[in-house]
């Protein structure tokens, strides 16, 4: 057993541990606690809410039950009870035997709430699975699956590292996760999708295999692709073009929200966010999973295409549908457009349309509080507490009904102006009666209700008193520097200019930990040179220097297995000239 476990090397990580083979055989990164920390403490807030909603459904037919028992005739009532021994009425509550078998009410089928049964559709070394049973109260089985047979082999093995609670909670499987999922439809009350790349060809079988009401957890690392990098591609995974303004990773986010809704939308389902992220390289999004034929109508409300001037920063959302109330209904129609002219009306630049987004709120404001709330008490449980406090704190500062966000520095790169302050800025904005707000995503974004002509005032009213060079009358800069402010703007310091965070000097966006913090080679990959960026020049020379020295070991044992088979062919022909002779 020695010798096996001087090939790998124990990384530990929350309350589970690892063996990890010093080859790259099978995918981890360590950037991903983050990841792993935030999915913990969502699926803690996930349990409470759940056990909450199942008490508030049992007092609810409990209420039902008491009234139908007081409307019907005292007679009826006397011969339906069922006295006890002692001659007392028994109630059947959540903890006693009765309770555990279908309960109806009103036609209702009532269950004894099971542990949630979380399933991991990609688990590599298994890492997260262990960490969800390990760490979580209350949780109940964890499967873990993998295509990848090495994977399956680590996860087996990392499991009975971690005892006797790791065994009797966590399961490995060797098969596709996709017919996984579609062959066990509704039955994990929570879907963990962290694939390396595109989750997009997991999202159909994925959203099936959630119960009603359960939590889909999903990743998206194909940054490049969501961010407009390459449009045509994003279009093809996702269903939506992206734009490459400074929004482009929540633009991100809100396309990969748009698209699990879409997949929902097929069967009858439809999607209601909790907590989105950006972290790092990723995107991450925690959404619940409902079924209702007549909630899926309201889609079309909740997505939007995207106008971006290519002049400007100047951006318009056009709503895909809309709705009307008639009588005691609701009529759903297309939405009324375009929102924009062909032209921008403030530097006179054509727009670039982009979409469709999720322009609903993508956070629970609930939700995010209480998750802050349970990470502060419980702040020695995450290794990354740091890291997911901060984009917990500034999440719950967002304006959650505003898409998308303004950039300050690409305001002033626009008028070629110095910028203000943010504070003075926000003041301006709140002065004139609107809400503003930061972002997770980017320390210079501004969420804002303004509209772009307030907006463009009070940079207006900002490059008069800070005046700036003559530049050539077609830029847009100067084209919207050449109408006059039509809002009176008062840069005067207010109180809410500074948020609850900022006021008290929390720490927002920290710095990476370490160096070459980030995306990781796909396991099985080759170390090279050209790796450098992605790991550091250390591990790759490190990995060179151990690959020259066990390919110099191969060819030694080569050489010595040729010398070795010369020798013994040898030592044959001889045998045989001296058998012929005698």
């Amino acid at each position: 057993m020695e010798s096996d476990l001087s090939d790998y090397t124990v990384i530990k990580e929350g309350e589970a541990e690892i063996l990890l083979h010093k080859k790259n055989q099978v995918f981890f990164n360590k950037a991903q606690v983050n990841n792993r920390d935030m999915s913990i403490a969502v699926l803690r807030e996930f349990i409470s809410k759940r056990k909450q909603e199942h008490e508030a459904k049992l007092s609810k037919r409990n209420r039902s039950a008491s009234n139908v028992v007081v409307n019907k005739d005292p007679s009826e009532a006397s011969e339906e009870a069922t006295p006890s021994e002692n001659g007392e009425h028994q109630v059947a509550s959540e903890d006693t035997p009765s309770s555990s078998a279908s309960e109806k009410t009103d036609g209702v089928t009532l269950r004894e709430l099971q542990p949630p049964k979380v399933l991991e559709a990609l688990s590599a070394s298994g890492l997260r699975a262990l960490r969800y049973a390990r760490e979580i109260e209350g949780i109940g089985q964890v499967v873990a699956l993998d295509n990848d047979l090495a994977s399956v082999e680590a996860c087996q093995r990392n499991i009975k590292f971690n005892g006797s609670l790791a065994i009797s909670k966590v399961e490995s499987h060797h098969t596709d996760a996709r017919v996984h999922m579609l062959t066990h439809p509704n039955e994990f009350d929570v879907v963990d999708l962290d694939p390396y790349g595109s989750p997009s060809i997991f999202l159909d079988s994925a959203i099936q295999s959630v119960a009603d009401g359960g939590l889909l957890m999903c990743t998206a690392t194909d940054m490049a692709v969501l961010c407009g990098g390459n449009g045509e591609v994003c279009y093809s995974k996702y269903g939506s073009y992206p734009l490459r303004g400074k929004y482009c990773h929540e633009m991100a986010l809100r396309i990969l929200l748009a698209s699990i809704e879409s997949h929902a939308n097929r069967y009858k389902r439809y999607i209601v966010p909790v907590l989105s992220v950006q972290m790092d390289f990723y995107v991450r999004v925690f959404v619940r999973v409902y079924t209702s034929a007549s909630a899926m109508k309201n889609t079309p409300l909740k997505l939007s295409y995207v106008y971006q001037c290519i002049g400007c920063d100047s951006f318009h959302l056009q709503p895909v549908g809309r709705s009307l109330p008639k009588n005691n209904s609701v009529r759903y129609l297309p939405a009324i457009g375009p929102v924009v002219a062909q032209e921008c009306n403030h530097c006179g630049k054509k727009y670039n349309m982009g979409g469709p987004i999720w322009s609903a709120p993508m956070h629970d404001q609930e939700w995010v509080t209480s998750i802050l709330n349970s990470v502060k008490s419980m702040k020695d449980r995450y290794p990354a507490y740091d890291r997911i406090y901060a984009v917990l704190t500034t999440v719950s500062e967002e304006l959650l009904d505003v898409p998308l966000f303004l950039s300050l520095h690409n305001l002033c790169a626009t008028l070629k102006c110095i910028s203000p302050s943010a504070a003075m800025f926000r003041s301006a904005v709140i002065n004139a009666n609107y809400r503003i707000s930061g972002t997770h995503v980017n320390p210079l974004g501004m969420k804002t209700d303004a509209p772009m002509e307030v907006i463009w005032d009070i940079m207006r009213c900002w490059v008069k008193n800070h005046p700036i060079k003559a530049q050539a009358p077609e830029l847009p800069g100067s084209v919207i520097l050449s109408k006059e402010p039509s809002h009176q703007v008062d840069f005067s310091r207010h109180v809410g200019s500074l948020s609850k965070a900022q006021a008290k000097k929390v720490a927002r966006f920290l710095p990476n930990p370490e160096k070459h913090w980030g995306p990781k080679l796909r396991a099985g990959r080759q170390i090279t040179s050209k790796h450098v960026s992605l790991i550091g020049h250390d591990a790759v020379n490190g990995h060179l220097t151990q690959h020259h020295e066990e390919l110099k070991e191969e060819e030694v044992a080569v050489q010595e297995d040729n010398i070795q088979e010369e020798v013994d062919s040898k030592r044959l022909k001889t045998t045989e000239d001296i058998a012929s002779t005698s």
